[in-house]
């Protein structure tokens, strides 16, 4: 494919080189590092896919013809796995058709061996620039998403997408569990807009009154109703020139999503009780843990909202589908808490640590915030012990005793109890272990019970001396 722009240079990038001929595989390799990038160069399309797992390249670079999986498979794994992650594909004359069967599917491009080496960096370049920015590589304003803690590939392609859709003004749709972090993404693509210096408005569509959304979101005039005591501006106007988070828009009633269609139709607001609208720029993020597409079967969920909320679509992960990321955001979160209840907390122990790591989390990353909130709370020792994890969990200990261990625990617990139930009267809690009175000091002395402990009057010197004599 000739290529009709001007050669230029690509910023350097991390760049998956995949070629089973090793000759071939050494002169990309040099060609690509000597224009600064970062190469990883590999021989097989497996190869190539635990590299995936290793790090995130901004590009992959492959022969069509492969051992075993070959080029058009490779790509067909990495869209599924990145679909924001641009392929290249070279291609002999022999495959040129699968090569242009690939473009169709979603292939970048493909360049016909011998390739020309400036036209492979010209392409190398307009891949970059179209494609999701690496979020390891340091943005303008790397604030942008300082809040959000992770080091798992599947969040590193999300904020990928999420930084390349910030710069648009498109509508933006953001799904997942309750707890995996919505509104925190959509404050970090509000930072990494270009509205970041004007206002961020969240609001829960779920947690307020139906006869009180409406106001809330558009506003009211005085006189309105019976307690508009004066003008009131609603969320759009607040957010004017910035974003407004519609959290929970699945549970948005009809009536209102009607009204909100409007709004996003004819980019104006009119406050209930007005008889004029006022325009408004604001962009939308809006958030749900529903399925919309079952609302709307069922005629819960307007069609034409959904497809005016649903431009772009982003996708949480559950934090049980980043179990990486477990402990970093674990620590992190101690390290915050640990300043705010003013302890010196050192970290986990391992078998904690290992608790956290292997737990449900129905609650996603909040419920890891409240659990990490009260063991830091409760725990009297720098470092965070299992048992305080266990308890936070509310999961029952996998402490496995040795038989000895388990006997002795019982037959301590036993003692105490029936010099509870007897008031330490020595005798009478002997008869109820049908033992004779000797056994039964003896066990007693064992476990270091003093029978005068558990009596109501301690002071009952008499009968203290009485067993000590006994």
């Amino acid at each position: 494919m000739p290529s009709s722009a001007p050669t230029r240079a690509a910023p350097p990038a991390r760049i998956l080189v995949v070629d089973d001929d090793a000759d071939m595989l050494r002169l990309l390799s040099l060609r690509l590092k000597a224009a600064g990038h970062d190469v990883v160069a590999v021989g097989s399309a497996e190869a190539a896919l635990a590299q995936l797992d290793i790090a995130r390249p901004q590009l992959v670079l492959s022969d069509v013809r492969l051992p075993g999986r070959d080029g058009l498979a490779l790509f067909d794994e990495v869209r599924a796995r990145h679909p924001s992650l641009p392929v290249i594909l070279l291609t002999a004359h022999g495959t040129i058709p699968d090569a242009v069967e690939a473009t169709s599917r979603g292939v970048f491009t493909y360049l016909t061996k011998p390739y020309d080496g400036k036209e492979l960096l010209e392409k190398i370049a307009q891949a970059l620039a179209l494609s999701a920015p690496a979020v390891a590589q340091p943005h303008a304003d790397e604030d942008w998403r300082t809040e959000i803690v992770s080091r798992s590939h599947r969040m590193t392609d999300l904020l990928s997408e999420a930084y390349m859709v910030a710069q648009s003004d498109a509508s933006v749709l953001l799904r997942g569990d309750s707890g995996s972090g919505k509104e925190l993404l959509a404050r970090a693509i509000h930072r990494a807009s270009p509205r970041a210096a004007r206002p961020f408005v969240a609001v829960n569509c779920g947690a307020i009154p139906e006869a009180l959304l409406e106001s809330e979101l558009f506003g009211h005039v005085k006189g309105a109703f019976t307690d508009a005591v004066s003008n009131h501006k609603g969320l759009f106007q607040a957010a004017d020139g910035g974003t407004l988070l519609l959290d929970e828009i699945g549970d948005m009633p009809p009536a209102l999503q009607v009204k909100l269609l409007r709004v996003l139709q004819e980019r104006a607001v009119r406050p209930v009780g007005a008889s004029q609208a006022t325009p408004i720029d604001v962009r939308i993020i809006s958030a749900t843990h529903r399925d919309l597409e079952a609302a709307m079967a069922s005629a819960q969920f307007r069609e034409d909202l959904y497809y005016r909320l649903n431009v772009v679509s982003l996708v949480l992960p559950t934090l049980a589908e980043r179990r990486e990321d477990i402990a970093l955001l674990a620590n992190h979160f101690l390290d915050r808490l640990s300043r705010k209840y003013d302890k010196r907390l050192s970290g986990f122990a391992p078998e904690a640590l290992k608790a956290l790591t292997t737990a449900a989390w129905p609650g996603n990353v909040r419920q890891l915030y409240n659990v990490v909130e009260q063991v830091c709370a409760l725990s009297t020792t720098p470092l965070v012990p299992l048992t305080l994890v266990q308890r936070a969990l509310r999961t029952p200990s996998t402490q496995v005793l040795s038989f000895a261990e388990a006997r002795q625990r019982f037959e301590r617990e036993y003692l105490v109890g029936l010099l509870k139930m007897t008031d330490g009267n020595v005798a009478d809690a002997a008869r109820l272990a049908q033992r004779n009175r000797t056994e039964f000091y003896r066990l007693l002395q064992k476990h270091a019970l003093t029978p005068g402990q558990f009596k109501q009057d301690a002071g009952d010197a008499d009968d203290v001396v009485d067993e000590r004599h006994e």
